[in-house]
């Protein structure tokens, strides 16, 4: 009876990890999310110009991008929960840094260390939510992901209200954010070994990966080349928003700065709605089709966005956040079922290293607006999904 108890229970999702996980993405990406909010006020206070604000987001995307794949590695072969609690506390204390910092150096410094954290964070939450799927895996990677697009449109809000009228200094405000998050880690890091324990139990360790049908080695190599460069293009696409958006509406259409951020905010709210959605349907309909239709799909709206104005301007952002927001789930799941052995690589590969590739196109984007302005490189970056061709290269798999 007690077998078939947790044989059952082992086939389904196990929710309340998957939601802790999803709330503890949310506290993580939100404290990241909230230095780009930050730009327009580091700007003016340090005097920086674009590529120095560029730098800013390549110093906590580069350091997450160097560590997460070789933590990820490392916990393949010795898993670690609650690391993610020590990873927070590096988070903590560049949150305080960028909060009391006297100089762009230390302003750096202080990105980095949230940087360390989501390098930390990455990586064994993403193997978690695998072993939390029970097969449901695009279900269960976009509860997990819908907290971090969550995160990352709260952020810029949470900033418009409550830092950028009082200051700088007022982030430090949010280190209870991460104090919140860090007991929460803590508690998940127990519920999942216990999920483990039960799932040892019912002999599920390791069924979903001796039942995957192996591609050569080489078509392996070849398709994460090509996933990799997908993620690359819609991270780009992001990070001309993320980092930019901002001073676009400002500069194209003379809004404040407050309300420059809720724009942001929409872009980003919309884009946890369509990741959920995107992992759903790719469960249904395979990850292929998701993979092509969320990157290619936005093209065209990507296109006119440049030339709208201000009303559809915000419409159209909504359109090809959404579309895009789909992709990053099916993605991450083709990957892993490529090489299932080893999640906590991928999933630091596809957290780390693409998004610090984005954070290089970040600053890159900075160095060409600084030259040809902001209004121009909107109407560049908009053929970045054009990459989204590149998907017809993927082997089809069923899953």
């Amino acid at each position: 009876m007690t077998t078939t108890i947790v044989e059952s229970a082992s086939r389904r999702p196990f929710l309340p990890i998957l939601l802790a996980l999803s709330v503890a993405h949310l506290l993580n990406d939100l404290i990241q999310s909230m230095i780009p909010a930050m730009y327009p006020l580091f700007k003016e206070a340090y005097s920086l110009d674009f590529v120095e604000i560029g730098l800013i987001t390549l110093a906590f995307q580069v350091t997450s991008s160097l560590l997460q794949p070789l933590l990820g590695f490392i916990t393949d072969h010795k898993p670690w929960p609650y690391a993610m609690v020590a990873g927070m506390a590096a988070t903590l204390t560049g949150l305080l840094g960028l909060a009391f910092a006297g100089s762009y150096g230390v302003l750096l410094m202080s990105a980095a260390m949230v940087g360390l954290g989501s390098a930390v964070f990455h990586p064994e939450a993403t193997r978690m939510a695998r072993h939390a799927a029970a097969g449901a895996q695009g279900f269960a990677q976009g509860i997990f992901q819908i907290g971090g697009h969550a995160g990352y449109a709260i952020g810029p809000l949470l900033a418009a209200m409550i830092v950028v009228p009082r200051g700088q200094t007022a982030l430090a405000w949010i280190s209870v954010v991460a104090l919140i998050a860090m007991a929460l880690m803590a508690w998940t890091g127990t519920r999942y070994a216990q999920m483990r324990r039960a799932q040892a139990a019912a002999g599920q360790s390791h069924a979903a990966s001796k039942s995957e049908q192996r591609l050569p080695a080489g078509h392996v190599l070849f398709a994460m080349a090509i996933l990799m460069l997908l993620l690359l293009s819609k991270n780009a696409y992001t990070a001309a928003f993320t980092s930019y958006y901002t001073f676009y509406l400002i500069e194209r259409f003379g809004v404040s700065i407050p309300f420059s951020q809720i724009m942001l905010f929409l872009y980003l709210f919309v884009g946890a709605i369509g990741v959920i959605i995107g992992g759903m349907i790719g469960d249904r309909v395979g990850r292929y089709y998701v993979i092509l239709i969320s990157i290619l799909g936005p093209l065209p709206f990507a296109v006119l966005l440049p030339y709208a104005d201000l009303f559809w301007t915000g419409v159209l952002s909504v359109v090809v956040s959404f579309i895009m927001a789909s992709a990053f789930a099916s993605i991450l799941i083709y990957a892993i079922d490529l090489v299932p052995h080893r999640v906590g690589l991928v999933g630091g590969l596809f957290y780390g290293l693409a998004f610090g590739l984005g954070g290089l196109a970040a600053a890159a984007i900075g160095m060409l607006a600084d030259q040809i302005g902001i209004i121009a490189v909107f109407k560049i970056c908009a053929w970045l999904p054009a990459l989204g061709l590149l998907a017809f290269l993927l082997p089809r798999r069923s899953s």
